[in-house]
């Protein structure tokens, strides 16, 4: 790992501005990614996008959702979807597309896709469902997910059990740009602060009157393995919010967030409503000193979003077979909807591991964090007190957090609330990598928490390197 570079700063430099307008145009997503120097990235569309969109891929890992110019795509996802990566063209130093980047990723990540929107059967279902709910009992509740959820192992797309689609088209892409612009290594802003290796985030959604007694206790059991975590509190008709309620989460250095409005399923049943809750949302966010927001059940509608008065969101989950709303973002890393961060849910929730899944161990938890590690991603949790209050499922609960901390050891991961990974996301985004020397130096509010990262080759794979500190 060698900060300087010669070869790349000469041949860098000697970049055309030109096509910097059209390069804004299309590499708007990756370089939001990087956050790497103008003139690295130079995409362009082959020909006229097909009117109607499809799945197709973008090498083995990267299923994609879009419009293409030549033809390719696919009603369904199947295994006869057509890989586009060959049809690629390096035009000079400027990389010649059959679809535009920005259109697919955020297509995956909005869920603009068949699979990732809610049918009117669906829509008509969920309304008995919620219609009906006050007459159940929470067993004859998780036999109607349970049927509901049947044959979820069948379904390709997003790929369980972590789809990180996202990040292999960014990685392609920059490949690609590496190829292109014929230079050994791109720089870029690093992920996470002070370059750790990648980022873990708890959070605790209250949901019963029992789970908001069962507080205390969870609050020590974090303390206990030097965790803190955000509860997500309902405001209307759960139960009793008080201010000493607030006050011993945020006492404690833990963080306070809104779930909702009274977690009744229906916050984006009707525009109209949706904006009336929205108003008495932000005000008990402002009343609880609360930057996030979480939607129950974690429905969600993006477009929807502009009302909400938070910093960030954290109702998208990466794959949602087994949730009320299916679809999934299909990244690992938060993004931006608009000027609201959106954090997303990377892991399966304590509920549907314990009540679905009928599972009492940790193994799909760490297969799902492994994945998300490799990518130097972000690893968020969902774990309630309402269901952890047994001594099964608070045993394994605290066995995740004991392997969550000797992951923290060995991995160099950064445990994070998610106030504070909105403040890193949005001082990162106004960060710039600029020519310093024979090198590159990072430049913006916060930088002296950056780490400077090149992207490079090894055995015809992309690869991160993180640059050596000053002090090495």
């Amino acid at each position: 790992m060698v900060a300087g570079d010669r070869a790349l700063r000469l041949r860098s430099l000697s970049i055309s501005s030109t096509s910097t307008e059209d390069e804004n145009m299309l590499t708007q997503a990756v370089r939001d990614r990087y956050q790497c120097p103008e003139g690295f990235l130079d995409f362009r569309v082959s020909g006229e996008l097909s009117p109607d969109a499809g799945y197709f891929q973008f090498g083995p890992n990267a299923t994609c959702y879009g419009r293409t110019s030549n033809g390719i795509g696919h009603a369904k996802v199947s295994s006869a979807a057509g890989d586009v990566l060959p049809s690629v063209v390096i035009d000079d130093t400027q990389i010649v597309l059959p679809f535009d980047p920005n259109e697919v990723i955020d297509n995956l990540r909005l869920e603009r896709y068949p699979s990732g929107q809610l049918r009117a059967r669906e829509k008509t279902l969920k309304e008995i469902y919620y219609w009906l709910r006050p007459l159940t009992t929470r067993s004859m509740r998780g036999w109607i997910q349970q049927a509901r959820a049947r044959n979820w192992q069948e379904r390709q797309f997003p790929r369980w059990p972590i789809d990180t689609s996202v990040e292999s088209i960014c990685e392609n892409l920059l490949l690609l740009s590496l190829q292109a612009k014929g230079v050994e290594r791109i720089p870029f802003v690093w992920f996470w602060p002070n370059g750790t290796h990648a980022c873990v985030s708890m959070t605790h959604d209250v949901e019963t009157e029992a789970g908001r007694d069962f507080c205390p206790q969870l609050l020590d059991i974090d303390e206990s393995f030097g965790i803190k975590a955000s509860f997500q509190i309902v405001p209307e008709d759960r139960y009793t919010v008080t201010p000493r309620f607030l006050a011993q989460i945020r006492d404690r250095g833990f963080e306070v967030g809104v779930q909702d409005l009274n977690h009744d399923g229906r916050l984006f049943d009707d525009r109209e409503k949706f904006r009336r809750r929205v108003a008495r949302i932000n005000r008990y966010g402002k009343d609880y000193g609360a930057k996030g927001f979480r939607s129950g059940v974690l429905y969600r509608k993006p477009e929807w979003y502009q009302d909400l008065d938070f910093s960030f969101d954290m109702s998208m989950p990466n794959v949602a077979h087994l949730d009320p709303q299916r679809g999934g973002c299909c990244t690992v890393m938060p993004f931006f909807i608009g000027d609201l961060l959106e954090i997303p849910v990377t892991t399966i929730q304590d509920y549907t591991l314990f009540h679905l899944l009928n599972e009492r161990s940790i193994d799909l938890w760490k297969t799902q964090v492994e994945t998300i590690v490799a990518k130097n991603g972000l690893a968020t949790f969902i774990v309630h007190p309402d269901y952890v209050m047994e001594p099964d499922t608070r045993a394994v609960y605290e066995s995740l957090l004991g392997w969550l901390g000797g992951m923290r050891r060995e991995r160099a991961l950064w445990f994070a609330l998610p106030q504070a990974i909105d403040r890193w996301w949005r001082d990162r985004s106004r960060m710039s990598v600029i020519p310093d020397g024979e090198s590159w130096r990072i430049v913006g509010e916060g930088s002296e928490r950056a780490v400077l990262a090149f992207a490079t080759v090894v055995d015809e794979q992309l690869v991160y390197e993180l640059a050596p500190s000053k002090s090495a």
